[in-house]
């Protein structure tokens, strides 16, 4: 809405009152006028030694400073908060604008959509575990990382949680708190693989039909994991990475291991790995 704007004439009054020795103060209650609008048309008429109306520079603006105000501190307390929320919201209190004009007014503040970083979720117990361990490999040399062969499951996402979301934020601010989202693993999806790679390259990557289990998972280990370390050359003592699944630590899996003559070490919340 467009803000009350005071004729010709008063204005003229009060620039004639100025000239003739009054003070803002006195000017203002004389007209009854805020002492704030006498000060505007007295710094304008400095300026440009007139009280007329300049030639704006455009169209005038459907929303109001205060609408326009609102909007852009509902983004800043809210990244998430969708275009179409916004424009719900302002219709709300009478100012129905399109979703371009809102998305222009959050640009000029430095507010641009983005999509959202995913950080995982880790509790203090799961950071402390990791740090342990992180240190307890300080002097581990880069050899030995090498004859890492490193495995796990996945499922690849279509559809759910793991979706892009958009965010408002300003440059530089992708690492904040409200403008990631927590993400865990396996969070939906339409295909699940086993896979293992190292530092030589990719092993195999085997389909799951159904439901993934400890059978299942050793039938996997006994088909692929002999074959992908020899196909990525390295050699018999190689060191075998799985994580904290329960099928991988089944009473039958850790029975495979041995009669393997593969030694489990421990990992991380969260993950596991077997030295061969």
């Amino acid at each position: 809405m467009k803000n009350k704007e005071h004729t010709r004439q008063v204005r003229d009054t009060v620039v004639k009152k100025f000239k003739a020795g009054f003070g803002y103060k006195k000017i203002s209650q004389a007209l009854n006028i805020p002492r704030s609008t006498v000060q505007a048309i007295i710094l304008k008429w400095k300026e440009y030694q007139t009280t007329a109306n300049l030639p704006r520079p455009g169209r005038p603006s459907k929303l109001s400073a205060h609408t326009r105000r609102r909007l852009i501190r509902d983004a800043a307390k809210r990244p998430m908060i969708t275009l179409d929320e916004l424009q719900r919201s302002t219709a709300e209190v009478g100012d129905s604008v399109h979703r371009t004009t809102i998305s222009h007014i959050l640009h000029k503040s430095g507010l641009y959509g983005r999509v959202a970083r995913r950080k995982p979720f880790l509790k203090d117990i799961h950071k402390k575990c990791r740090l342990k361990f992180a240190t307890s490999h300080l002097g581990d040399t880069p050899n030995m990382w090498k004859k890492v062969l490193w495995s796990d499951e996945t499922k690849i996402e279509l559809f759910g949680n793991n979706a892009k979301r958009y965010v408002w934020r300003k440059s530089n601010t992708a690492h904040h708190l409200e403008h990631t989202i927590p993400t865990v693993k396996h969070g939906g999806g339409s295909i699940m693989v086993w896979a293992c790679y190292s530092s030589a390259g990719t092993g195999k990557i085997v389909k799951i039909d159904g439901k993934m289990d400890g059978a299942k998972y050793r039938t996997i280990l006994e088909e692929n994991l002999m074959e992908s370390a020899k196909d990525l050359r390295l050699g018999w003592r190689f060191v075998f990475q799985q994580d904290n699944d329960p099928k991988h630590k089944a009473k039958s899996t850790m029975e495979w291991f041995k009669n393997k003559h593969i030694q489990v070490l421990e990992w991380p919340s969260l993950g596991r790995f077997a030295v061969v």
